[in-house]
């Protein structure tokens, strides 16, 4: 199993918060990768866990960084860092 990471700003205008981070929480799920995002404090949250994502309380334009654990990880890294820099509230 291989791991990969990513350094990302958030684009959404509101976060991740309710649609941004649904959609995120969305495709975490439907990659099979175990996923962490991590603030700079250190705080951290499973990619999976609506609940998780949520709680993290992340801003718009707000540093996160994106771990991705499994098979295919730079690919998928690089998918969901994208997804994450996007204003997914205006799709």
């Amino acid at each position: 199993m291989t791991q990969a990471s990513r350094t990302v700003i958030v684009g959404s205008r509101v976060g991740l918060h309710a649609r941004p981070a649904s959609l995120f929480v969305q495709a975490v799920g439907a990659s099979g990768h175990t996923v962490t995002i991590t603030k700079p404090s250190g705080e951290s949250a499973d990619g999976a866990s609506i609940l998780s994502v949520l709680a993290l309380a992340v801003g718009h334009g707000q540093e996160l960084v994106l771990s991705v654990e499994g098979d295919d990880t730079q690919r998928v890294a690089d998918e969901l860092a994208t997804m994450l820099s996007s204003d997914l509230d205006a799709e």
